[in-house]
């Protein structure tokens, strides 16, 4: 019998430019992703739609006040949100649809429908787009696969975290590039079931670890440390909030390679790393997506 997918639902806000990252801010605690890009009809300074996706039925209650309280500090009107659910099968057909392979440096990404080989050369990941966060398309995604790339022609790992794992695509591909165990969490237990089974398809399974952690609170991230590698690919935020702990779990020598920023959030993830003694080493950029690649 076929397994029922949760739902997915979409939630939109059109609001005016200045308010565009506030209103961003709002509604990431209800979602699992959040972008944002300017209305085809409107110049820089006009109005914005901000997108949330959400894999549980929204809490409107909730989301409203949230909405209403950065209205009142930007004095504007509180924005109606736009809320929809997105029909499972359609999702996914469309997603298929529209993921041709990707290569990213060293990494052929494809789903199960790729009926080619895998170039010459390449390490080959097998992700289905729609079944988790993260298939490679993204650019978050695809500036961690480049970040990793980078990092595998300069040194060797030993001990990777996938922090906020999503399909897993990250820990598979630390996995393929450096014969090591790595650990892959994320706060999403579907999410973590997804990584298991990917990793298990790419026969990474005695390679790929998958555990449900809040962050880094959990005894089985706490039981890993230290990391040499440390692969976080969220929000600016939850990244902003977490840097000390990453700094406290990431080895003398490590790197972690942050993703899920915008350019504007640049500064505010690095501020909170440096303050914890961790400086850039390399930033790869993707449109308006920041990848940033710091250490010790």
């Amino acid at each position: 019998m076929a397994k029922t997918l949760p739902d997915i639902w979409r939630i939109e806000l059109t609001v005016p430019a200045r308010t565009v990252a506030a209103f961003e801010s709002a509604l990431e605690p209800f979602a699992d992703a959040v972008s944002w890009f300017m209305n085809a009809s409107e110049d820089e300074e006009g109005e914005w739609t901000v997108e949330a996706v959400v894999r549980q039925t929204p809490d409107r209650a909730a989301i409203d006040a949230a909405l209403a309280l950065v209205a009142a500090a930007f004095a504007v009107a509180v924005p109606e949100p736009r809320i929809a659910r997105v029909p499972n099968t359609d999702w996914l057909t469309e997603n298929l649809r529209n993921f041709p392979p990707i290569a990213a440096g060293r990494y052929f990404v494809h789903g199960s429908h790729f009926e080619g080989r895998v170039p010459w050369g390449r390490i080959g990941l097998m992700v289905d787009a729609g079944t988790a966060f993260g298939s490679g398309e993204h650019p978050t995604t695809m500036g961690c696969l480049l970040a990793l790339d980078w990092l595998a022609r300069r040194r060797r790992f030993r001990r990777p975290l996938d922090m906020g794992c999503g399909s897993g695509i990250l820990a598979l591909a630390a996995a393929r590039t450096w014969p090591v165990r790595v650990l892959a969490t994320d706060i999403d237990p579907a999410a973590v079931a997804v990584a298991a089974f990917n990793a298990r398809r790419n026969a990474l399974a005695a390679r790929v670890a998958a555990a449900v952690s809040d962050g880094y609170a959990s005894r089985r991230v706490h039981a890993g440390r230290p990391y040499d590698l440390i692969i976080a690919n969220i929000l600016a935020n939850p990244l902003t909030r977490m840097s000390a702990e990453l700094a406290r779990h990431l080895a003398p020598g490590g790197v972690a390679v942050l993703s899920g920023l915008l350019g504007r959030q640049e500064r505010q993830v690095l501020a909170a790393h440096r303050r914890q003694r961790l400086r850039l080493l390399r930033r790869f950029v993707i449109g308006d997506w920041h990848t940033l690649v710091i250490g010790r």
